[in-house]
């Protein structure tokens, strides 16, 4: 029998509104920004993980994860160094966000693009199902990934969000 998943949350503030960060002993297993009461997001995740996350008062990873989301909003980080633990990723999901994370900074890429850089080029609808479901906004920057007409797409309801990324990251790498 394995013991029990330790979990630990904090919400952080960002220009995109407040982020939940979720840690395990592994790492980052969910960061985005919330969209509904905290209470109800805890109670999807304690589902899924099948634990109720901790506050992370004194979590060093959640801690290192916000420092480096305020250098991110801050234009001071170009990419985040910080451990993923995957559990809620399974198959194809995850080898497009690996290939979403070799997008480079203040740079888009087409879904069509990231199907072929994960190995599987007819894989686009697969790759955007990839995007709109991932645990882990912004530090896996599915914000980068486009529509091949290079319109931005709904990036989950929140298009604006996408829109002040994309923005942040040209504005600053010129």
């Amino acid at each position: 029998m394995t013991a029990p998943l330790h979990s630990r949350f904090l919400v952080h503030p960002s220009p995109v509104g407040e982020v939940l960060i979720v840690t395990t002993d592994e790492g980052v297993v969910t960061l985005h920004p919330l969209r509904g009461p905290l209470e109800n997001e805890l109670e999807g995740l304690s589902r899924v993980l099948r634990s109720t996350p901790d506050r992370a008062d004194d979590d060093a990873v959640a801690a290192e994860v916000a420092r480096q989301l305020d250098e991110y909003f801050a234009g001071e980080r170009q990419e985040f160094d910080v451990p993923l633990d995957w559990r809620l990723v399974r198959g194809f999901t995850r080898e497009a966000l690996e290939a979403v994370r070799e997008i480079p900074y203040g740079e888009t890429a087409a879904y069509a693009e990231v199907a072929a850089n994960a190995g599987s080029p007819r894989a686009a609808r697969a790759v955007g199902t990839a995007c709109a479901t991932t645990p882990f906004s912004i530090v896996v920057p599915v914000h980068r990934v486009v529509r091949a007409d290079g319109s931005i797409g709904e990036y989950g309801g929140h298009p604006e969000d996408k829109v002040f990324l994309l923005e942040l990251e040209r504005a600053a790498s010129e």
